[in-house]
């Protein structure tokens, strides 16, 4: 069975996005990618992605598709998932993630039905996002009817071009219509931020039905909670280097 480790941390997410809550029957799916590949020289990463359809409860290392960043499937006897081109794409045009997770939480899909960011109303949203949580534009009916799973991938990759999104500040989007992307450098780091963002999507729908201010989180606390974290300078946690 090739890449082990790869398949144990996409099985892991997998299955977490459900414990979590994040996902209900066998909606949603995780990936991770060794950009590596199986010859260590990164000329073909190879992509580990959830099958269609079956359970998380059941699902083992070996069910998990392995295929390259066209889609050919490099080892696998199932079906991968319904959503792999959109995750392909996402590989393609953010060099910088390792892991990829989508789900249909409750909260976030809600925020994507209503076709709306997710303002930044707190310090909770501005710890882990870097502005508002984005919103894709609709699909065209000539986007659905052509490729409908990679154009998915395709409007989120125009609108972080068009709106100078950093992925990595950003990591997670909303499609309109349809339901949240998340991603991050692992796998692991993909089913966090799907967390995260379900938690905001809650935290600001309950916020805007209690009357949230216009404006949301003033400009000046909601940049410093980010750099705090994420900047240069951050604070935030422990510096592993720091020797007594």
């Amino acid at each position: 069975m090739l890449l082990p480790e790869l398949r144990s941390q996409v099985l892991w997410a997998n299955q977490e996005i459900a414990r979590r809550g994040l996902a209900v029957h066998t909606f949603g799916n995780a990936s991770g990618i060794d950009r590596a590949g199986l010859d260590g020289s990164g000329a073909e990463p190879i992509v580990a992605i959830k099958p269609s359809g079956v359970a998380y409860a059941t699902m083992t290392p070996a069910d998990l598709v392995l295929c390259n960043l066209n889609g050919i499937i490099i080892e696998g006897t199932l079906n991968p998932s319904s959503d792999l081109e959109t995750h392909l794409l996402l590989y393609r045009e953010f060099p910088q993630i390792g892991g990829v997770v989508h789900t249909h939480s409750e909260f976030a899909t809600a925020w994507a039905q209503a076709r709306k960011p997710i303002p930044c109303l707190g310090t909770t949203h501005a710890d882990y996002f870097h502005g508002p949580i984005p919103i894709t534009d609709s699909l065209t009916r000539a986007e659905v009817e052509s490729a409908y799973v990679q154009n998915t991938g395709l409007v989120i990759s125009r609108l972080f071009q068009e709106q100078s999104l950093d992925p990595m500040a950003v990591p997670g989007v909303l499609v309109a219509g349809h339901a949240p992307f998340a991603w991050g450098k692992t796998a692991a780091a993909a089913v966090e931020h799907a967390d995260l963002l379900e938690y905001i999507a809650r935290l600001a729908y309950r916020t805007v039905t209690l009357g949230a201010p216009s404006e949301g989180l003033a400009t000046h606390v909601s940049e410093h909670h980010y750099q705090r974290k994420h900047g240069p300078k951050a604070t935030y946690g422990q510096n592993l280097e720091t020797k007594d």
